[in-house]
Order: structure tokens, then sequence, then C-alpha cells
């Protein structure tokens, strides 16, 4: 059994999915009703009604109406199950199909940041362990695969194919973080997006010192076009992505 403290003391190899922890079965003596599917099924539910901050071991066993003793037949600690949880809901990520008739990279790359967006604006709780673990499950891997592909198809020379990586995904990362944790706070304020955003920017007008950003940023938004705050944060991220792929496109020209 491997403990907290073991994975502190060897953090740069901590992984559920090292030394067979992953696969472990259930044992004749282990309760009866309860399986690792539907233990990490339930976790990710719970982080997401409740975020990261709130989820325990106690508390996933009450939900599931066992001990949390129980819980523990199936993984040795809670940052296990936190990494099931991880590549459980990267499993959620539609890969682009490179056998797809007239594939072309552009537009896979666009298929896979927004699949990649919505994952972790529906998840808010997956933006702090990425990097936490070191996210080498089964579906995470077919996720860094897949990028790894398209990025080589764009015509970047290999010396710059991680810089291409992260200028998509290390974008869509910080987008999806910011926009997620977002809609997260308007959801626990009981308020839409749309409310939420005329409450701050009411705020806002209220100070003096912010009069001439605030006027700028709002001559800024009314130009971009959208009635909704949701239509803004879409129309921003495609054209961000524009940028990013055009960036790209010149440099591999430059190449």
């Amino acid at each position: 059994m491997v403990s907290a403290a073991d994975r502190a003391k060897r953090p740069a190899v901590a992984s559920v999915w090292l030394e067979g922890r992953a696969a472990r079965g259930r044992k004749a003596e282990q309760p009866s009703g309860l399986d690792r599917d539907r233990i990490v099924a339930v976790t990710v539910r719970l982080l997401d009604a409740e975020g990261l901050a709130k989820f325990s071991m106690r508390r996933l066993a009450a939900e599931m109406g066992v001990t949390a003793m129980s819980v523990y037949w199936y993984v040795d600690t809670k940052d296990d199950l936190l990494e099931l949880g991880l590549d459980s809901v990267h499993g959620e990520i539609r890969l682009p199909d490179p056998a797809r008739e007239g594939a072309d990279w552009r537009e896979q790359i666009r298929e896979l940041a927004v699949a990649y967006r919505t994952l972790l604006v529906a998840h808010p709780w997956v933006s702090a362990l990425i990097g936490t673990y070191l996210n080498i499950g089964p579906n995470a891997l077919a996720f860094v695969r897949t990028v790894q592909r398209l990025i080589g198809e764009t015509g970047l020379p290999l010396n710059r194919q991680a810089a291409g990586m992260a200028a998509v995904f290390q974008f869509v990362y910080g987008l999806g973080t910011v926009e997620g944790h977002f809609k997260r706070r308007c959801a626990d304020a009981g308020m839409t997006l749309d409310a939420f955003y005329a409450e701050a920017m009411g705020a806002a007008r209220s100070m003096p010192e912010l009069s001439d950003m605030l006027e700028d940023a709002e001559k800024v938004i009314e130009a971009g076009g959208g009635d909704t705050v949701e239509e803004m944060l879409d129309r921003d991220f495609e054209y961000a992505l524009e940028l990013v792929i055009a960036g790209i496109e010149t440099m591999v020209s430059r190449a």
C-alpha cells in the first residue's frame, strides 16, 4: 500500500498508473456493491458539484453510503482517486480521426482545442490537478498523442514542435481555467453569467479611478459584438484560436 508520505518523498514517480495500482481488482473479502468505476464516477460527480477543496474520502464514502475504509479497498490514497478521476474525464474529449478523408491539421486542432476548453469549463477542478500529477492515464496519453500528431503535421521543425503544442494548448488551458472558475463563481452565487457581469461592471463604474480603463474596455467589447457573456466568450475564444493557428502558419513559412 502506498501512503501519502511515500508520494511526498518521491513526487516525480508517484502515480496510481505506476506499479500496477490502477488495475487493482476486487478481492473476495472486499465489500460487495462497490467497484473502482463506480467510486471514480461518484468522485467526479462530487468534484463537479462541490469542488476540490470540499472533497474528502469521508465525504465520498458518505455519498455512497459506505464507510471510508470500504473505499480504501479500491484505492490507496485520495491522490490515487483524484488521478483516476482526472483521467476519467479526459475520456470525454472526442479525438479527431487521423484517417478521416480530407483531414486538415488546422480543422483538427480547432476540434481538439474546443473539446479541451469544454473539458476545463465543465470540470473546473481539473485545471488544479494538471501538473500536480503525472497525468499518464490511458485517456490523458491518448489526448497527448493526438496533440503531438497534429502539431507534427503543421510543418513546424522538430525543435519547435513543443513550443507549438504550448502555444495552442497552454493557451486553451489558461482561457478554459479562467472561464471555468468564472462560471463556477456565478453558479455558487446563484446568478447567470450576464447578471454577474452586469453587477461587477456596475461596481467597477462606481470607482472613478477606473473610468478611463472601463471606457476603453467597453468600446472593445461593443466593437466585438455579442449580446450575452456566453457569446462574447465564444467569440473571443474562436478568434484567439485563429490567431494562434495563423501564427503557426507564419512560423512554418519562415522555417
